[in-house]
């Protein structure tokens, strides 16, 4: 038997000013994770050469070698954050994923790379479910929408520095002397890159020694032979999910194909405008990483405001709604349309309305899960959820377009459209089970605020 805690004997919550400083920080902690996984995707051209590699070679380098342990490793980590102190794993996380992402540019050969990759999402296993935790804990219930999805702008804003700062780095780089270290010898102009942007990440690690791990609110109590305890055990989490698996299911597998919109683009897009209309690295990543920098901000503010308003106003699946309103209106159609643009200039601003699209959906689709589950059981739902979506979006997302490319059009020139057709067909699936899954979250915050008893 499940019963709430007593939330009004609970302290006030630390000041908004702090918390806000906290969220600041765990965001500033996402951009640079997104910085070092996505910088690989502006070289797509360079290590192809390099190594002698084909597409679908790479587009394992770019999701499956990052995947393997981000996701499986996500769960134990989930668990620990659970119950242990949240600050304390991401800093540690922070610190090893910059590492791994220096040893990226001591790799010599495809599988060293291959191996560096996982270490990167081996520490960036941490990150999520810790911080979204951690955001709960400091904000009630009716702003932490907005909150949660300011953190979640790190996947945009993540992406817009890579292009931004990345993409200059790799022009500066690709155009200056060979770089020699002792023992490792010459390196290529992409290994130079991953030393630049891995190793001042460590400072970002020590920011977290700032961090004061808040009081964990919204417990579930157990009933046992023993009295009551909130000490969670994993079987208690598996028939909560099992109770509420249509829920989940629809709401993770939809989410999931978003999620392949979005890494298709990430991994391709670059790549599409080199091989579409010539232009150079430094080009595309500039303009592409100028375009995020201003939409991503307004996709999750707004997205995060209107899940807020919806759900001051009554409506319980607000998060979810506004999520559905994002693919709806400014995802889906954009992301398919961009690339068959007749002009670089024309799907530049075709992409200005999918990139706020992309941040809106982004922002919400994480935020939602905080308003259904008890605090014992976040990190884990929410480590589950980005199992999921991450199996999926970083596997299929850059490998379904690839292999659209090398087998079924057999030309590299054709890229654009094997994108569009991609984002096309993820589209379709991902409005069809959102809109399933809309109902089902709506019960299931319903459900959550009678056991809460407050409901904050």
């Amino acid at each position: 038997m499940t019963q709430p805690s007593d939330q009004n004997q609970e302290p006030p919550y630390p000041s908004n000013a702090y918390a806000w400083y906290v969220v600041v920080i765990l965001t500033f902690a996402y951009i640079l994770s997104f910085l070092d996984r996505q910088i690989m995707a502006l070289m797509v051209q360079p290590i192809k050469r390099d190594l002698g590699i084909s597409d679908t070679s790479m587009s394992l380098l770019l999701g499956l070698a990052f995947a393997i342990f981000y996701t499986i490793l996500g769960l134990p980590i989930g668990r620990l954050a659970d119950r242990a102190s949240r600050r304390g794993i991401i800093g540690w996380g922070i610190a090893l994923w910059c590492l791994m992402t220096a040893m990226c540019g001591l790799a010599h050969s495809y599988w060293t790379l291959f191996l560096a990759r996982i270490g990167v999402g081996v520490g960036e296993a941490t990150l999520a479910p810790s911080a979204l935790s951690l955001i709960s804990d400091y904000f009630p219930k009716d702003k932490r929408g907005q909150a949660i999805s300011f953190y979640n702008s790190g996947v945009g804003l993540g992406a817009a520095v890579a292009m931004i700062l990345g993409g200059q780095v790799v022009q500066f780089v690709s155009q200056a002397p060979p770089f020699t270290l002792p023992i490792i010898g010459e390196l290529y102009a992409w290994q130079t890159v991953f030393l630049v942007v891995g190793l001042p990440g460590i400072a970002v690690a020590l920011l977290m020694l700032t961090v004061k791990e808040p009081l964990r609110r919204g417990k579930m109590k157990i009933q046992t032979a023993q009295g009551q305890t909130d000490e969670i055990p994993v079987s208690e989490v598996v028939k909560f999910l099992k109770h509420r698996w249509k829920m989940f299911a629809s709401h993770f597998i939809g989410m999931s194909v978003v999620t392949i919109l979005g890494y298709a683009y990430f991994s391709w897009l670059p790549t599409t405008f080199i091989r579409t209309w010539g232009w150079s690295i430094g080009q595309i990543s500039f303009a592409y990483g100028m375009i995020m920098i201003f939409t991503v901000p307004i996709g999750v503010n707004f997205g995060g405001w209107l899940a807020d308003w919806f759900y001051k106003n009554g409506r319980k699946d607000g998060h979810m709604r506004s999520n559905l309103i994002g693919v709806v209106c400014l995802m889906a159609a954009p992301y398919v349309l961009v690339p068959l643009m007749p002009t670089p200039e024309i799907a530049l601003g075709v992409l200005v309305f999918g990139s706020i699209g992309g941040a809106w959906v982004t922002a919400t689709g994480a935020a939602s899960l905080m308003f259904i589950c008890p605090n014992q059981m976040r990190g884990q739902v929410t480590a589950l959820y980005y199992f999921v979506i991450s199996l999926l979006g970083l596997t299929v997302g850059p490998s379904a377009v690839a292999i659209v490319t090398d087998f079924v059009f057999k030309d590299e020139l054709m890229l654009r459209y094997s994108l569009a057709l991609t984002c096309g067909v993820a589209s379709v699936i991902a409005i069809l089970v959102l809109s399933y899954n809309l109902k089902l979250y709506r019960a299931a915050v319903e459900e959550a605020e009678a056991w809460l008893g407050t409901g904050k």
